[in-house]
């Protein structure tokens, strides 16, 4: 009788570490998970700062009367482009995090072809309301790098645990799959040509 025991408790130690493993993975998956739709929704919270100040911007610029309008409605077209673009941190495929990205860089470059535009206004430059904004622009587009930097490293960490053994048996069983990188834009390796 006691020979007929030792397999079924063997096999029951077997099965409560299987479980409490596949538990601790499971629970492991989704506090990485929250991670990187937590890093996500700072992300967005920095683009959408950005997007908030550029209406402010444009009306500063409108000012001048001088101004090149087709600069202006540039910008404006791309911030609607841009904000247009909702991305939910459940489907943060390489696909979509490319479209994102590829709204905001158009949006990026229609703010340096404004700023660079601007240069032919010294009263323009001089005005401290244009002067705030600017220095706030460039403050959310730093923060916006960071925001970026912490998503990266948020779904680096996340993917390395789907990836690796045993977790990835537990990873298809549990539904969680990879989640995509913010990438560089193509040329940003080159400098800008800045010409006035």
């Amino acid at each position: 009788m006691k020979k007929a025991l030792i397999p079924i408790i063997v096999i029951a130690l077997v099965g409560l570490f299987v479980y409490t493993k596949a538990v601790g993975v499971y629970n492991m998956f989704v506090q990485n998970e929250e991670t990187v739709d937590g890093n996500w929704a700072e992300v967005e919270t920095q683009y959408q700062r950005r997007a908030d100040l550029i209406p402010n911007l444009v009306n500063t610029v409108k000012g001048y009367a001088e101004f090149e309008q087709e600069t202006l409605t540039g910008v404006i077209e791309a911030r609607a482009k841009a904000t247009a673009i909702n991305l939910n941190a459940d489907d943060l495929t390489p696909e979509n995090l490319a479209r994102f990205q590829e709204a905001q860089d158009q949006l990026s470059g229609a703010l340096s072809r404004l700023l660079v535009t601007v240069e032919r206004y010294p009263d323009l430059k001089a005005n401290q309301n244009f002067l705030e904004l600017q220095a706030q622009l460039e403050g959310t587009e730093n923060r916006i790098a960071v925001a970026r930097r912490n998503f990266n490293q948020s779904v680096q960490s996340y993917n390395a645990t789907l990836r690796t053994f045993p977790n990835n048996l537990f990873a298809g069983w549990y539904g969680f799959e990879r989640k995509g990188y913010f990438e560089a834009a193509a040329g940003a390796e080159n400098a800008p040509t800045v010409q006035f």
